[in-house]
């Protein structure tokens, strides 16, 4: 099955809303709490991370028998040293972004730490892709 939804630059008020359905989605296909909850968190950060930083975009997820694909695609400005944006703390968001309780630079460790893999691609004034991938292995959240 195959979801794709569509990400808004800057739409604080609806940070939030694709996760909260692709749950609602995963709860209806019975698919374990935890691997829920993995899936989740990743694709949160994922949503937010684009309203923060990005032009907007789409979040496509795949959902299969055995796992979940997920894929976060924005227009840009891009990230420009993807490893310096994994390092735990670091973050780019504006005064503004960070007074909503955004932006405390846990977006891009935490998907890593929930997905089985990850392949992020990306460059100075280019688009962001953010492919994850997520094997489901039962047990409670």
């Amino acid at each position: 099955m195959r979801l794709t939804y569509v990400v808004t630059p800057g739409d604080f008020a609806n940070a939030g809303k694709i996760s909260s359905s692709v749950k609602s989605l995963l709860k209806q296909l019975n698919i374990p709490p935890g691997d829920i909850k993995r899936i989740i968190v990743a694709l949160y950060e994922a949503e937010v991370n684009m309203v923060a930083h990005s032009y907007g975009g789409e979040i496509t997820c795949d959902i299969e028998a055995e796992q979940a694909l997920v894929e976060a695609l924005d227009v840009g400005p891009g990230i420009p040293d993807v490893g310096l944006a994994m390092t735990e703390g670091w973050s780019t968001a504006t005064s503004e972004i960070r007074e909503l309780g955004f932006g405390a630079g846990m977006g891009l460790p935490n998907i890593k730490k929930h997905t089985d893999e990850l392949e992020i691609v990306s460059g100075k004034d280019s688009p962001t892709k953010i492919s994850m991938k997520f094997y489901y292995r039962g047990g409670p959240s």
